[in-house]
């Protein structure tokens, strides 16, 4: 079997499953595949790591409280994670890169589009509609398998 085999809906390519597939992934992959093998399960990881720093003790969080009369107070409370979400964001953190930008490239746009989540508020907003809602361009796009070097089809010399 090649390194990228045909899905048979839409022209897509994919890499084939290898252990090592879902850390660093090349082409394009659908929505489907996004959400159920990428964004939910790091999304489950990261509650489950949270989870995890809460029951054991070892979060990091503030309170405060203020007294301000008889009936009024006001209390802060600021939750920072731990050492296990710090160790799980750590881990987590280049499958997510590498789930969004190949999803990126299925509708056709490079990885520098990631820098929009940058911008505050609207950036992230962006980032969701386009990686998570938006519908891949049907048929081939300069991200499929053929367009990296080593994986080039031979070409036919003309004169």
């Amino acid at each position: 079997m090649s390194e990228y085999s045909y899905l048979g809906h839409g022209g897509r390519t994919t890499q084939a499953a290898d252990p090592g597939s879902w850390y660093v992934r090349r082409g394009r992959i659908g929505r489907r595949t996004y959400w159920l093998h990428y964004a939910l399960p790091l999304w489950a990881a990261s509650v489950a790591a949270i989870w995890a720093d809460i029951a054991l003790g070892t979060a990091w969080y503030t309170t405060s409280y203020e007294s301000y009369g008889y009936y009024s107070y006001s209390t802060d409370v600021s939750f920072s994670g731990g050492p296990i979400t710090l160790l799980a964001s750590l881990a987590l953190f280049a499958p997510s890169i590498s789930a969004a930008v190949t999803r990126l490239h299925d509708t056709g746009r490079s990885g520098w589009f990631l820098l929009w989540g940058l911008v505050p508020i609207a950036g992230p907003i962006v980032l969701f509609v386009v990686v998570g809602c938006l519908a891949g361009e049907s048929g081939r796009n300069r991200y499929d398998g053929a367009a990296y070097p080593g994986l080039r089809e031979p070409q036919l010399a003309t004169w």
